[in-house]
């Protein structure tokens, strides 16, 4: 006879578990995990590349790294920013409060897994939510205002300020634990202008700080900066995007392109593509199209975020992720480095040409991809190319006899003397086998009688 196992207060624990079975509504688990945006990055992927891209350096925002050591000092400026950030609004301090407290629980279920943060009361959290958003709210808009209520000495927004520190806070920006709700800087701004204010307008004061352009909407709720960001460098004018097709078995095989300097070879022309959106990647008559990036200090950890952003953040697309992949098998050495920078695709601001391969060989390292059509079709269609001879043998025509004028001359002159040999042996030949018939000569005289 089998004995019972005894659990203390295991009865409890069973009631618990069935009262919140009885609770369970799918329609709340899916708003519940809606608000979700700002996620804290788990060792496991932190581990794998450089730790240091998705920690901020300088200043932190929003409550993951609030406190640590090594940012403490940007605290004090944060209340320094408070004050003038209230007086130049001409509102009090308690107008803030007031009209955010009703906020506070949607602005906390925006942080992933925030319940470990046990010191997070309401009050503690809107203080953080006000010091580190009129901050933000401020250094955003250095990018297109003259703070003049700043000291001309400020260690921040004065010009020395702008040019050795803002950069750095620009970087922290962009990582995915350091990010605040974008409703907060939206119902900042509100408060401070007395209206509802246009989300655009934000946006723009986002693009115009990351030396970013997009002429279009962003028709998505924005969530913080990062996503912002993101869309922004993806973003593409409907007018030119393309329709995706596919071929006669239903779908694009898995292709693993060749690297540029072999695309090169076979005889593919790689270019420049019309605008730097991270999409408008084609190809079409042999020659790939690629946008233009600038590779520098900041462009690791921006990416890093990105895709980290891309593999937690549930419906966010993996366009970036997609992209670095694609380059990652674009680049293989310094030499592909180099030829794309001599077609202007890489803007290389690193200095060394095997520092960007490492770059892209590494960004990718440990990701998961889906479906991508765009670039399936790309990889797809270069793969078709690269299959045909005839393509790699002209290539090789075109590079070894045509890579300079010399060469063009040398080969046009080798076949001009080739043709005017050729005329000459006709030329004597010719009258052996067809001699001329002169009419008007008199007939040969008739041989003498033997």
């Amino acid at each position: 006879m089998m004995e019972m196992v005894e659990i203390g207060n295991s009865s409890e624990w069973v009631i618990k578990v069935q009262e919140n079975v009885d609770k369970m509504d799918n329609s709340k688990e899916v708003e519940f995990w809606k608000k979700r945006s700002i996620y804290r990055i788990p060792d496991s992927v932190i581990n794998i590349n450089n730790k240091k891209a998705y920690k901020p350096q300088l200043v932190s925002f929003g409550p993951y790294h609030h406190g640590e050591e090594h940012l403490k000092s940007m605290e004090g400026h944060k209340e320094r920013v408070l004050l003038h950030f209230l007086k130049r609004s001409k509102k009090p301090l308690n107008l803030y409060v007031q009209s955010l407290s009703n906020l506070v629980k949607d602005l906390k279920e925006s942080y992933d897994l925030l319940e470990d943060f046990h010191v997070w009361n309401d009050y503690a959290f809107l203080k953080l939510m006000i010091l580190d958003g009129c901050f933000m709210l401020e250094v955003l808009r250095t990018a297109t205002q003259t703070l003049d209520d700043y000291a001309h000495n400020d260690p921040i927004f004065s010009d020395h300020g702008k040019l050795n520190i803002i950069p750095y806070i620009r970087r922290d920006m962009l990582m995915l634990e350091n990010q605040l709700p974008f409703s907060l800087l939206c119902n900042l701004i509100a408060i401070e202008n007395d209206k509802d204010d246009d989300e655009r307008k934000i946006i723009n004061l986002v693009l115009k700080f990351n030396n970013l352009t997009t002429t279009g909407e962003m028709n998505e709720k924005s969530l913080h900066i990062l996503d912002i960001f993101r869309k922004s460098l993806i973003w593409q004018d409907p007018k030119t995007q393309l329709s995706h097709g596919i071929d006669k078995d239903g779908g694009y095989q898995e292709e693993i392109i060749r690297s540029a300097m072999k695309l090169n070879e076979a005889g593919i022309q790689l270019k420049k593509s019309k605008s730097n959106s991270l999409k408008d990647i084609t190809f079409k008559r042999g020659s790939l199209k690629l946008p233009t990036l600038v590779v520098d200090d900041t462009t690791e950890s921006m990416f890093l975020n990105l895709i980290a952003f891309e593999r937690f953040h549930v419906g966010a697309g993996n366009e970036v992720t997609s992209y670095l992949s694609f380059m990652d098998d674009l680049i293989d050495n310094a030499n592909d480095v180099s030829l794309l920078q001599s077609k202007g695709i890489i803007q290389n601001a690193i200095g060394s040409d095997k520092a960007v391969a490492n770059l892209f060989n590494s960004l990718s390292k440990d990701v998961t991809l889906d479906q991508n059509m765009n670039l399936d079709q790309v990889r797809y269609k270069v793969h078709r190319y690269c299959k045909k001879s005839w393509n790699e043998w002209r290539a090789n025509l075109i590079q070894t006899y045509f890579r300079n004028p010399w060469a063009i001359l040398t080969v046009i002159a080798a076949i001009l003397l080739f043709s005017l040999s050729i005329l000459q042996t006709i030329y004597t030949v010719y009258p052996y086998y067809h001699p001329r018939q002169n009419s008007s000569s008199p007939p040969p005289p008739p041989p003498p009688n033997s």
